[in-house]
């Protein structure tokens, strides 16, 4: 195996683990309609991962996944407002 192909099996094989960690994050977000917009932003990068991982398209996936992630940990990691 050459090492271009080893690298882009590492690569892919990290988008993908990103990937399957995204879909379990999403699962500690309760979905309301003040985050729906988010959330759905997020899921998107997450599917536009996939496309860009079919087209070997490594660098863009990395991006994508990683700004899902981002999105979705403003949710999940944001502390709940305190209702007065």
């Amino acid at each position: 195996m050459t090492d271009e192909k080893k690298t882009e099996e590492q690569q892919a094989g990290r988008c993908l683990s990103d990937i399957l960690q995204f879909y379990d994050n999403i699962k500690e977000v309760p979905r309301t309609p003040e985050n729906a917009h988010i959330l759905d932003l997020a899921s998107r990068y997450c599917e536009d991962t996939k496309y860009f991982l079919e087209k070997k398209d490594y660098v863009t996936a990395f991006g994508a996944i990683n700004y899902a992630h981002g999105l979705l940990d403003t949710l999940r990691l944001s502390k709940p407002k305190k209702k007065e």
